[in-house]
């Protein structure tokens, strides 16, 4: 199957908030603590813009939204980024869909910021795999306080 990856528009924000929904119910994260409980969750076009920040969804060949993937400002100081809200639908893990998108992702964090950060949950196993083939190194303490804490498993990357 072949995906197209292209920044998120208005029309995509509830489609991308259910599929967020809809992979935090299947591994029982829909509570506070997580991705469920952020305000912001059906915004994404209005929150992602400007410089260092951005959110790209993963489209097949019908048009219809698989995914998506965003980069957002986690620390100015130290100029580090977060990959952020990374989800996609079941049907759509193992194509390889999950690699263009992070692949974008992270070619757009390069041109802002020296780290990238991110947290998951410990059940996401396959996830965790999938960022350390990434590069990602587990950290044990979470390098800011986010609205995220009930996400104990914590990764960063040197861009």
């Amino acid at each position: 199957m072949d995906y197209k990856i292209r920044e998120i528009e208005e029309k995509d924000n509830k489609i991308i908030e259910k599929i967020i929904r809809d992979c935090l119910i299947e591994y029982g994260a829909n509570h506070e603590g997580t991705a469920w409980a952020d305000p912001n969750l059906g915004q994404f076009s209005k929150i992602y813009v400007g410089e260092g920040n951005k959110y790209w969804v993963a489209e097949d060949e019908n048009g219809t939204i698989v995914g998506g993937v965003g980069i957002g400002l986690l620390d100015s100081n130290r100029k580090i980024c977060e990959l952020q809200k990374m989800y996609c639908i079941p049907d759509a893990r193992g194509t390889g869909v999950a690699n263009r998108l992070i692949e974008k992702a992270l070619d757009y964090a390069k041109n802002y910021y020296d780290k990238c950060y991110l947290e998951t949950l410990d059940n996401m196993v396959r996830a965790q795999k999938f960022y350390e083939k990434y590069g990602f190194k587990r950290v044990y303490e979470p390098l800011v306080e986010t609205e995220h804490f009930a996400c104990d498993v914590r990764y960063l990357l040197d861009l």
